[in-house]
């Protein structure tokens, strides 16, 4: 079904035409009548499916064909990252329009949240937030969301994760109760079941092949010791047999993301790192070199495995297997975006296997086993590793060290 076939605004056809959309993704197919329709929605569909769109759209149409005074649309995300992401979205979709909106997160400056709460007051039409930052607003008082016809949580299992629950039900207190309520989720858990009860009234509900990465994937793994992964990762990363591309590689810690940066950096690659230690000013800057290419190969922690949309990444890398099987479909969900291809790759040591296992039970499929090069798989271990399972001297920290 092509957008036209929606009976979206022409002014926000225009945009889609210039940014070169024409046909809706499935869940934008499905999701957007039921929005128009002002029923409540619970829609369940992994990443890079399209999902942004799917709820920015139809509220871009009603604002358009029918301006309201004040905020009329709150939409609460889990991280800085998405809220950005989401942000710059809108805008690109609402060019030709004129909503506006502004996201609202923690980490900026003195002057950013005096910026934040000017919105907050005089009223963008659209405000994109984080639980916390918002709520920080909120308790000084001045807020006022008695115009609010459109309440979205995008990624609500994460938020909820992240022990958002109790900051989201205070937040929507202070919501009109006659309001249209959309929850966008990629896993659909008993929980997020319960809590979307609390929020939501008679809600349509959507399911698209839940926690299942793009069929475009090609995904392989390594199964190496903890010794031979930096050689390993110079190896795939050899110019000589890396495709051009965008390189997004996952860490599970901080310190392992600044050695691999470190490591790579001194091989002379471009290399770039993302994780919580950074400032926000210095994570945006980062990012846009990552999108533009002047960076090729950014190594990042999971504060990334939800939060960009980048066209280009080509190679997703997992240098350590994340525990979560869930996280292993987001983080490789960073490559074959719409209808591009992309390739995974894994590292696995012997206490990852049954990391991989949970990870092929969800998906229903096995992932191929590479055979190791000769280089790599004859590396002596070193000394104090020889009676080991050849575990980092960081590797034990890893898991509960913050991203």
């Amino acid at each position: 079904m092509t957008f036209r076939e929606l009976n979206l605004d022409e002014r926000l056809l225009d945009g889609l035409d210039s940014m070169g959309f024409e046909k809706a993704t499935p869940i934008q197919e499905q999701a957007i009548p039921i929005i128009l329709a002002g029923k409540d929605l619970i829609a369940c569909a992994q990443t890079g499916t399209g999902k942004t769109a799917a709820f920015l759209l139809p509220i871009l149409h009603q604002l358009t064909r029918q301006p309201r005074e004040g905020i009329s649309t709150l939409i609460l995300v889990p991280t800085r990252e998405l809220a950005m992401q989401i942000d710059e979205q809108l805008e690109a979709f609402a060019y030709f329009t004129e909503v506006s909106s502004i996201p609202i997160y923690g980490g900026q400056s003195k002057d950013s949240f005096e910026q934040e709460k000017k919105a907050l007051t005089t009223g963008a039409d659209i405000i994109i937030a984080t639980p916390g930052r918002l709520t920080a607003h909120l308790n000084l008082g001045y807020v006022k969301f008695q115009d609010i016809k459109y309440f979205i949580l995008d990624e609500a299992d994460r938020m909820l994760d992240m022990g958002f629950i109790n900051a989201i039900q205070s937040i929507s207190k202070f919501l009109p109760q006659k309001r249209q309520t959309l929850l966008f989720s990629a896993t659909m858990a008993s929980k997020i079941k319960k809590f979307a009860q609390t929020i939501l009234s008679e809600p349509e509900f959507i399911s698209l092949a839940v926690s299942k990465p793009a069929e475009n994937i090609l995904q392989a793994v390594y199964q190496v010791n903890e010794y031979q992964k930096l050689a390993l990762l110079e190896y795939v990363l050899n110019p000589s047999r890396s495709k051009e591309g965008l390189v997004l590689i996952f860490s599970s810690s901080k310190i392992g993301t600044k050695e691999i940066a470190h490591a790579l950096t001194r091989k002379g690659l471009e290399v770039a790192e993302m994780h919580s230690d950074l400032k926000q000013e210095d994570r945006k800057q980062v990012l846009r070199k990552f999108e533009n290419g002047q960076i090729q190969i950014l190594v990042a922690t999971d504060i990334l495995s939800r939060g960009i949309d980048v066209d280009g990444i080509q190679l997703v890398i997992n240098y350590d297997m994340p525990p979560d099987p869930e996280d292993y479909i987001h983080r490789i969900g960073r490559t074959a975006r719409a209808e591009s291809t992309g390739t995974a790759i894994s590292f696995i040591t012997r206490r990852d296997k049954q990391r991989l296992e949970k990870v092929e039970r969800l998906m229903e499929k096995k992932v191929h086993i590479l055979a190791l090069p000769k280089s790599i798989a004859d590396m002596p271990a070193p000394e104090r590793d020889k009676n080991s399972d050849n575990r980092s001297r960081t590797k034990r920290p890893v898991e509960r060290q913050k991203r």
